[in-house]
């Protein structure tokens, strides 16, 4: 009779792409693996898996079954937190995904004091701009501003962030071109920033409640903020980047905000997490915290 173990040593085994290594995962010897999927296989009278000396596949058969197995893993793992969290101590480990400048500004600090906190409480922190699948990946918690186009995902919010269009002082004043309507943009050198979802040429503000937007071209590119701000120190061009990126170089005068008379775009900032019947009081715990911190942050996001 098939039941849920084994479901969930074939979602294992789909997960880790190896007897080898689910056994390991499991803490059930690879002959056990193998002999269970097999069994598994006889019993529904159809192949799973294809099996090759390099890897293995999924039929259509298999595809189906783990549509369905994945989440057994998820519901016994939502059961064991509860029961452990009886005890009150948080512990466990979370996989987060942040955005670049959100985690060389505060969060990586604050992991570090959260994980200082919650000493049996381990984090892996993985710093990436790239929109990725949470589940698909096993990510237990990302920090993004994007749009939430899964619904399947919970998003928290945690504030606004502040776009800000800025140059160096040197580009400024040595420019041939004038700069006080959005449409001077077109004659100057324009340094995209590739993340944004309409692309990184198309820059958007808003005008007496209109929104506008334009094509601007440059000699430079990039998906990292970091990387425009010190071209733009370097008194190439002009950025349209998040204002938390350059706060510090506007404070301190090395670069300098423009056409401030329309409003450029902002974009909620939200903690996002897969659905889950009942969420770890370590997640709900890390939430708050990033939260906070973002809202002590605010001014230099808005």
């Amino acid at each position: 009779m098939i039941g849920a173990s084994e479901l969930a040593i074939f979602a294992a085994v789909v997960e880790e792409n190896s007897f080898s290594q689910a056994a390991l995962k499991i803490g059930l010897s690879k002959t056990v693996i193998s002999k269970k999927i097999s069994a598994l296989e006889q019993d529904l009278n159809t192949q799973l898996l294809y099996r090759t000396t390099r890897k293995l596949s999924l039929t259509d058969a298999g595809k189906l079954l783990y549509k369905h197995a994945k989440g057994i893993n998820q519901q016994a793992n939502d059961a064991f937190t509860a029961i452990n969290e009886l005890s009150q101590e948080i512990s466990g480990h979370i996989i987060m995904s942040v955005p670049t400048i959100s985690g060389e500004l505060l969060l990586a600090d604050l992991v570090a004091k959260f994980c200082k906190k919650y000493p049996k409480v381990t984090i892996e922190l993985r710093l990436e701009n790239k929109l990725i699948d949470l589940v698909e990946e096993g990510v237990d918690l990302a920090i993004r501003t994007a749009d939430l186009a899964d619904s399947s995902l919970i998003a928290v919010p945690l504030l606004q962030s502040s776009w800000v269009v800025c140059c160096s002082p040197k580009y400024l004043n040595s420019s041939r071109h004038q700069l006080e309507q959005i449409d001077d943009l077109k004659a100057h050198n324009c340094l995209c920033y590739d993340l944004q979802a309409n692309g990184g040429n198309e820059w958007r503000f808003t005008e007496y409640d209109l929104q506008r937007s334009i094509l601007v071209k440059g000699s430079m590119s990039s998906n990292n903020a970091l990387s425009l701000k010190k071209a733009a120190l370097n008194d190439i061009g002009i950025i349209y980047v998040p204002k938390c990126s350059v706060y510090n170089e506007l404070q301190n005068g090395s670069l300098v905000q423009v056409l401030n008379q329309y409003k450029a775009r902002s974009l909620g900032v939200f903690a996002i997490y897969p659905y889950t019947r009942h969420k770890p009081e370590k997640i709900t715990l890390l939430i708050e915290s990033i939260k906070k911190e973002y809202q002590s942050l605010e001014h230099i996001f808005n």
